[in-house]
């Protein structure tokens, strides 16, 4: 199991092409083997991928919007994931309010992934947010819906603050799961890890037990800093894995 970082929670620091760059640069010095992409910032996916070979980091994933996998659009957005090397690429979120909704969602990413398997070997997930594990009008919860169709990226804060049992729902869904993303808070406040509240010791359980290759740690509101942020979020993983 190895870990990488999403790089939302470094942002802060990232303005364009350059800063993108010497991000990456400064996410393996803090000791990370990965990351997962929030942006490209108009950079071409073969000077990423040069930058990720020269200081040693893979890149595992990126969030980028579910317009991105409609067919017109899908072989560009694949090619460009192609080229950065990454096995899985997701959304961070599409419309889930109802089952039509979730239904769509599902479908237009279950396509893209159909497409995806067939030509690159590439997963297509979505990540979701607190809403997904509340029900719908008939009960059944949306990230079971949307799963349904297509992989899934889990973010254990944000189905703990829902009230899930990560470690049960993790279990239940391992064949459908991609990547976790590892997050703490407190009353729906995301923190670095080890400073709020989330079930951590469990969900790193039930990763190995899953045998999840990445897990993804990621802050929404990192403090004092993005870099310094991830940085104790590290520290704090290594203590416990």
């Amino acid at each position: 199991m190895r870990i990488a970082v999403q790089l939302y929670s470094v942002r802060e620091h990232i303005k364009d092409s350059e800063t993108l760059l010497k991000a990456l640069e400064e996410i393996k010095k803090i000791g990370y083997d990965g990351v997962e992409f929030a942006g490209y910032f108009n950079t071409d996916a073969k000077t990423i991928k040069a930058k990720l070979d020269e200081v040693g980091l893979t890149a595992v994933g990126g969030h980028i919007g579910i317009d991105d996998f409609a067919s017109d659009k899908l072989e560009k957005t694949l090619e460009f994931q192609n080229t950065l090397g990454v096995k899985s690429v997701g959304v961070g979120g599409a419309p889930h309010s109802t089952e039509a909704e979730c239904v769509q969602t599902g479908e237009t990413l279950g396509r893209a992934q159909e497409y995806a398997m067939d030509k690159y070997g590439m997963k297509v997930y979505y990540h979701n947010h607190t809403e997904e594990f509340m029900p719908l009008s008939d009960g059944r919860l949306p990230i079971d819906v949307i799963g349904e169709r297509c992989s899934l990226e889990i973010d254990t804060y944000w189905s703990f603050h829902a009230g899930a049992d990560n470690y049960g729902f993790l279990l239940e869904h391992k064949d459908n799961i991609v990547h976790l993303h590892v997050k703490d808070g407190i009353d729906g406040k995301p923190k670095a890890l080890g400073e709020g509240n989330c079930d951590i010791p469990a969900v790193i359980k039930a990763a190995k037990e899953m045998g999840i290759e990445w897990i993804i740690v990621e802050n929404d509101n990192p403090v004092p800093t993005g870099f310094e942020d991830v940085a104790r979020s590290l520290a704090y993983l290594k203590k416990i894995i």
